[in-house]
């Protein structure tokens, strides 16, 4: 396993360097003003080293080549850094690849025979027959069948999936396989189009596009590079004026040292970096802004089933009223529970067992069963004149005062003592007497409390989305610790709220799997759909869980932060490196003409030549150095925007000041020896 990881890496690295000199071309360094700058100092610098008598540099081509080398270097650097963080995502993308090549479809013509096609010849509309043991050829929706499939090509989740015909789970992806039974599925997307073409495409970072944060950074850098520039243009004469004649091969130095190559360099590779990071996270970013998106989110919409809750509502107590007994309502409860196979009903069964209830319940086993439908909302059997029923307490009432039955004093009142605590009463009846009170009670996840904490601390508002009563949404809400709730939610709810947030100048994030989340998902910034949901979902969100955790919206939240700390952090180095590199090419420049520079020579560098060529290694070996930090992120950590405002300043304003005093004067001292 250790050697499979190692030649990976290697294969990354080696593919990287050679990258990295492609990436030499001077339209490709176009993109990045501040490298692209860096380039055509080094083109000058190699002129000066071609025709030394054209640009008075005879005498000066050891220098020259140190110079150039160096400059060369630093670019070089710079592109691996952004071929290194591509690396990763095409590397990602061939293995994909290979899950798509060589699939054979079972297409099924207008006469209903099946005929075999390439899956690249399928189209939109064809149906094809998917048995055990096959790959789906393409993205579609199952119209008939169910089968449990293995996704683990796409999530490399091992366990496999149950998918059929309606509902929002009805949806397969190409490249998964059918492990069990048979589907037949209609194909929704054209060759090329697919979920797999287009998680290839964006692995690749084909499509990155900057971020509005990124742009506004890339200007603030091209904005510093015009006033450096123009800084150098301006030193020419004063230094004519007091006798300095300086070299254009210095110039450029200073220009090097001075304008934020730094982040210039690396500024590429974080934002491609973090992009990778929600991919390892198995979340399919459809865009760069979406990751950085939800880095400023501000309110969260989440489910509460399945999402803070486990979604199983399990039975944890029965809880007789009236006149009968706890072994009477235990009877009835295991009697309406005998043939019901939900979670719900093996539960009841379950629960009595533990209690110690001991009965012959196979006289029942002749009953009629009537199963649940969301009309009645209520179940049972019916035997020998018999009715047996447990369900909804509104259903039961209605149906006992249908045969003129008597509703216990303090059946509301214990409904609603379960209600308050979060549960799900359900009432159990035989005929016009209701016996008592099953109560079923959804689980908050552990550690659901403190992780919207952490959100707290982050600046951001927790919305919980639920379809209960508002009681259980009160209970469940305030055990979980979100800071709102909207119960008896609808679709249109959901959107509702997205707006009102919107509207107040916030970003909000939310998690969905159905049709009916599709509007709210794309009208959300940050819309995270989870792979078993429907196509509807996934297209309209902007991110795409390969898991299908609905939690890990928190997990996004966090990354897309950590990705613009990684950037106001290196940034912040990166500019304060500018001031040590100040103080080690400017008293160097003068000092011979103004003797009292000498002062600002802090650092005691050995000779200008040697301060110049140490600063300007520094300035490119710092690159590479930073690369792990760019690719892996600043460590997040929830805080005020205060706090991180003072931890930026004093952990990488003061450190890039720091560094480069120590790093320039160590690398003086060597090149000293060499001059």
């Amino acid at each position: 396993m250790n050697q499979s990881k190692q030649s990976v890496r290697s294969g990354l690295i080696s593919r990287a360097m050679v990258e990295s000199i492609v990436k030499l071309n001077p339209i490709t360094m176009m993109k990045n003003p501040v490298m692209f700058v860096v380039e055509i100092g080094t083109f000058l610098v190699l002129l000066m080293m071609i025709m030394p008598k054209q640009f008075d540099a005879e005498g000066r081509f050891g220098y020259n080549l140190s110079v150039f080398l160096i400059l060369l270097f630093t670019i070089l650097f710079a592109n691996f850094a952004e071929a290194l963080a591509e690396g990763r995502g095409k590397a990602q993308a061939d293995s994909l690849k290979k899950t798509k090549k060589g699939t054979i479809a079972k297409k099924v013509v207008k006469s209903g025979t099946i005929k075999e096609v390439s899956s690249e010849d399928l189209r939109k509309g064809d149906i094809v027959l998917i048995e055990t043991g096959d790959m789906v050829p393409g993205d579609g929706e199952i119209i008939e069948g169910l089968a449990s499939i293995d996704e683990s090509a796409i999530t490399g989740e091992s366990a496999p999936v149950i998918k059929e015909a309606g509902g929002d789970f009805s949806s397969v992806t190409g490249g998964t396989k059918v492990v069990s039974d048979f589907i037949k599925v209609r194909i929704t997307a054209d060759p090329g189009e697919s979920f797999l073409d287009k998680m290839i495409s964006l692995v690749e970072g084909a499509k990155r596009q900057k971020t509005p944060n990124e742009i506004a950074l890339n200007i603030l850098l091209v904005t510093l590079t015009i006033i450096f520039l123009l800084v150098v243009v301006t030193i020419v004469p004063i230094a004519d004026y007091v006798g300095v004649n300086l070299e254009v091969s210095t110039l450029i130095a200073l220009l090097v040292c001075l304008i934020p190559t730094t982040i210039g360099a690396l500024l590429s590779a974080i934002g491609i970096a973090g992009m990778d990071r929600v991919t390892r996270f198995n979340v399919l970013a459809m865009s760069g802004k979406a990751v950085e998106a939800a880095g400023d989110i501000n309110t969260i919409i989440l489910d509460k089933t399945g999402t803070i809750t486990f979604g199983n509502r399990l039975a944890a107590e029965f809880i007789p009223v009236g006149w009968s007994s706890k072994k009477e309502l235990t009877e009835m409860a295991v009697v309406t529970s005998l043939f019901d196979e939900t979670p719900e009903g093996r539960s009841v069964v379950e629960l009595a067992r533990k209690q110690g209830f001991t009965s012959d319940t196979s006289k029942y086993e002749s009953g009629d069963i009537v199963p649940f439908t969301a009309e009645e909302r209520m179940s049972g059997i019916n035997l020998n004149g018999f009715h047996y029923r447990k369900g909804a307490v509104d259903s039961i009432i209605k149906f006992v005062e249908k045969q003129a039955g008597e509703i216990p004093e303090d059946l509301k009142k214990k409904s609603d003592e379960i209600a308050k605590k979060g549960g799900t009463p359900l009432a159990v009846c035989m005929n016009d007497r209701i016996y008592g009170l099953i109560y079923l009670k959804d689980t908050v996840k552990p550690g659901m409390r403190e992780r919207f904490d952490e959100l707290r601390k982050m600046g951001i508002k927790t919305i919980m989305c639920t379809g209960d009563n508002p009681l259980t949404a009160a209970t469940i809400a305030k055990e979980a610790g979100v800071d709102d709730f909207i119960a008896e939610s609808k679709p249109e709810d959901k959107i509702r709220v997205i707006r009102e947030e919107q509207e107040k100048g916030k970003l909000v994030a939310m998690t969905g799997d159905g049709t009916n989340d599709a509007p709210a998902l794309a009208q959300a910034d940050v819309g995270l759909a989870m792979n078993s949901g429907t196509i509807a979902a996934k297209e309209a969100a902007n991110m795409v869980d390969l898991d299908s955790d609905p939690t890990k919206i928190i997990e996004v939240v966090a990354i897309g932060k950590q990705l613009l700390m990684t950037r106001g952090s290196l940034t912040t180095f990166s500019i304060a490196n500018d001031i040590a590199k100040y103080f080690a090419i400017i008293p160097a420049m003068f000092t011979a003409a103004i003797p009292e520079m000498q002062a600002l020579n802090i650092m005691g560098l050995h000779s200008p030549t040697s301060a110049i060529i140490s600063a300007l290694i520094f300035n490119a070996i710092i690159i590479p150095l930073l690369i792990p930090l760019a690719m892996k992120g600043v460590k997040y950590v929830p805080m005020s925007a205060n706090k991180l405002l003072y931890k930026n300043i004093v952990i990488y304003g003061v450190g890039g000041i720091v560094v480069p005093f120590i790093g320039i004067k160590l690398i003086d001292m060597i090149v000293k020896v060499f001059m």
